[in-house]
């Protein structure tokens, strides 16, 4: 067995350990990633063979959590790993993005990449060291890779940028940040850095704020990338030898010459539709297959497919680079057309349709009680979340005949980037659960950020008090080699993502930036083109405000008529069972008879109790029920109490509800009585009067002629007759064994 460990050393002296040769040897390429109690086992196996007629990429990339990394068992029937967790996805897409676009152009190999969590603590993040296992294991490999890449999280906690925080730093972090790069880009002019992935969340950081995180993450990156460089080395695996395509040079040629021009001519009209600009471009490419001899058009398919795939992204590469002029007419900051309006469904609490030139979102908000939280049961999370928003992407939007198959990767990581953009801006005393459903009605580019459009005007058509509006925009970008010419593109298009180099989406305020998210098809970017795009969003995000502003200037000054209201109050802890009861039969017989829906929750020993319901007077009603359980009687005010029930040594009256005190015989009457009977009677209405609560004690002082002791050690002062003619005494009480006792006497 030959064990190779590298080590990698954090500024604050945590270290990150990077292990081979021990485990899964039969993988192509296995490293188990240690930092304190966490360890992540990647591996990575690729196909000696492509399959037939595979033209791409076919990559996997899975990111599993096992419950027993952090000793738990995992939820539902079978009590085992199931289907992949939204996060488990989320992760994977952050792995994914950054080490697709590094493999060969023409590596076709089906190719798998797992990173497992087998062992987990409370404050290392796994998901800040799956990247950097991820490629590890593909550097100790034979696969041939353009890297390694490293992916780290940079957040700002009072003013400072810490690589990969613990779970307890985040909390108080206002930037949050995923960064995957590469050492630097050796494919372009000199030494580039090489930036390939962005994924994060702010509360409104300023461009260049975003773009300094961007820098400090790449210098930790750059660390990483030297460690597994020599990891790679130690183990000494030569890079296997694969050819994957079958090329014709002189077919290439042909096609070029045959259609480079007639793709450059149809891509000049500038059609805005979508549709019609690739049946023509479409029809380019069948004229050519139908003017070669009919024997050889099947043996040639997928060869003329992939040469004229690469004539029609040249061909929109060069317009744009040497014209400024995109697919559908536009210069490169121009915004496609844009048009909204909000209310326009009557059965949610809230709705909105935006709509960018091809690109719609129809946006609905719902708003629920904390009974409607989602719950959070992973292995290295457990929670409730009170913001939810799901993307749906119908195929009918992009005119595909197609049934839905339900959530897949895409909705998961769009519905996640909008809801990061939006989060950050809703009040965190906002009583409700709020659930935002995105349906993109139309697809040609930038669904996400529709989604944030469509969303911040439906949550304000609901009356959510946000704190700010937000909106967002996707950049493009086309570069000619090496990076020498190159263009940002405002507001891409579906093919311009497709045949373009970057897809970078930026929301955030006027105020600043409150989630991105970067991928790019080339291996790096330079800081230049970044802060070129990250200005260039910011000029097209004010504009987009500016409508979202003009259609509705601010939040609804009320909820929809049949929203449900919420009214919290405030208790006492002690006062939550009371308000319960046992077994829940108080609580549940307030609900029934009020139609209210009651949560109670204890926060910093205080109750908080959340009364819904959709119209006032079931509020009041289950509010007046509570408040008579937890108000507590005051020193020196008079109480009308209700005799309940008669004993040989005196009355018990209820003051409140729920609180009934004792009225000992001697004190009914200034004068001696021998039965309670002659003088009270149950369901008897007096009035009495609370004179002092002793709370270190627990002795009950009182004054004048009547007296009672509660059983909660509160003194009532009982007005049975005139005050002229009582006579005055001073008396002490306390209880023995459960009896009142007199222990002084002064007359």
């Amino acid at each position: 067995m030959n064990i190779i460990e590298k080590s990698i050393t954090l500024h604050d002296g945590r270290v990150i350990t990077l292990e081979t040769g021990k485990l899964a040897k039969q993988a192509d390429g296995a490293v188990m990633l240690k930092m304190g109690n966490t360890m992540l086992l990647a591996t990575v196996v690729s196909a000696q063979e492509a399959g037939p007629d595979v033209d791409f990429m076919p990559l996997s990339v899975d990111y599993k959590e096992k419950f027993s990394a952090i000793g738990r068992f995992p939820g539902g029937f079978t009590r085992r790993e199931g289907k992949a967790s939204d996060y488990e996805v989320l992760v994977s897409r952050l792995i994914d993005r950054a080490l697709r676009p590094l493999f060969p152009d023409d590596y076709h190999a089906e190719t798998f990449v797992q990173v497992t969590l087998y062992s987990a603590d409370e404050e290392s993040m796994p998901d800040s060291l799956a990247g950097l296992a991820a490629s590890a294991a593909i550097a100790v490999s034979d696969i041939t890779f353009h890297g390694p890449i490293s992916e780290v999280r940079v957040a700002r906690i009072n003013g400072e940028l810490v690589i990969n925080p613990t779970c307890s730093q985040l909390a108080n972090a206002d930037l949050d940040i995923m960064v995957g790069a590469t050492y630097e880009n050796l494919t372009v002019s000199g030494t580039k850095d090489a930036v390939m992935m962005v994924e994060a969340g702010a509360n409104e950081v300023s461009e260049q704020e975003m773009l300094d995180a961007i820098k400090f993450a790449h210098t930790a990156i750059k660390d990483q990338c030297l460690v597994q460089k020599e990891l790679a080395e130690a183990v000494g695996k030569a890079k296997r030898t694969y050819c994957h395509e079958v090329n014709d040079e002189e077919l290439r040629k042909d096609v070029w010459a045959k259609c480079y021009q007639k793709a450059y001519d149809v891509a000049r009209q500038c059609n805005a539709d979508k549709h019609l600009r690739s049946e023509l471009l479409h029809q380019v490419g069948e004229d050519y297959m139908a003017s070669l001899p009919e024997e050889e058009r099947e043996a040639k398919k997928m060869m003329v497919s992939r040469y004229y795939h690469d004539v029609e992204k040249e061909a929109m590469r060069r317009m744009i680079l040497d014209e400024g002029v995109r697919l559908d007419g536009r210069t490169t900051e121009q915004i496609r057309p844009i048009w909204c309006e909000v209310g326009s469904l009557p059965g949610p609490h809230g709705s909105s349709i935006f709509t960018r030139g091809e690109t719609q979102s129809l946006s609905t908000v719902t708003l629920g009680t904390k009974l409607d939280e989602k719950i959070i049961d992973e292995a290295t999370e457990q929670g409730k979340e009170r913001f939810l928003l799901h993307y749906n992407f119908p195929p009918f939007s992009t005119g595909e005949a197609r049934p839905s198959r339900g959530v897949g990767r895409r909705e998961i990581g769009h519905g996640n980037l909008a809801h990061r953009a939006l989060k950050r801006m809703i009040p965190t005393d906002f009583p409700y659960t709020i659930r935002v459903v995105s349906d993109i009605l139309e697809s040609n580019g930038s669904s996400s950020m529709a989604t944030v459009c469509a969303g911040t005007l439906a949550l304000m058509d609901a009356g959510v008090p946000m704190k700010k509006p937000v909106t967002g925009i996707a950049m493009g970008l086309i570069t000619d080699k090496g990076c020498e010419k190159y263009a940002v593109l405002s507001d891409i298009l579906g093919d311009e993502d497709h045949l373009g180099d970057m897809d970078f989406k930026v929301t955030g305020t006027v105020d600043g930036i409150t989630a991105t998210q970067m991928d790019i098809k080339v291996d790096g970017l330079p800081y230049e083109i970044l802060e070129k795009a990250l200005d260039q969003a910011k000029r097209g995000r004010m504009h987009i405000m500016n409508i979202i502003t003009e259609t509705l200037p601010a939040p609804r000054p009320d909820l929809k008529p049949h929203a449900p209201r919420i009214q919290t109050i405030i208790i006492d802890k002690d006062q939550i069972g009371a308000v319960i009861g046992p077994g829940g039969k108080i609580i549940q017989d307030i609900q029934e008879k009020s139609g209210a829906t009651i949560n109670i929750e204890e926060v910093d020993n205080k109750g908080i109790v959340d009364i819904a319901a959709s119209n006032a007077d079931s509020i009041n009603m289950a509010l007046a029920r509570i408040r008579a359980i937890v108000v507590r009687p005051e020193e020196g005010e008079v109480y009308e109490g209700v005799v309940k029930s008669i004993m040989p040594f005196g009355a018990f009256v209820e003051i409140l509800p729920g609180k009934d005190g004792l009225l000992h015989v001697s004190e009914i009457d200034y004068k001696r009585i021998e039965k309670v009977e002659d003088v009270l009677k149950e369901g008897d209405r007096i009035q009495v009067k609370l004179l002092e609560i002793d709370k270190k004690t627990g002795k009950q002082i009182m004054d004048l002629l009547h007296q009672v002791v509660l059983k909660n050690g509160i003194m009532l002062l009982i007005v049975t007759h005139d005050l002229d003619i009582a006579k005055t005494c001073n008396t002490i009480f306390e209880m023995d064994g459960g009896r009142l006792q007199c222990v002084k006497y002064d007359s």
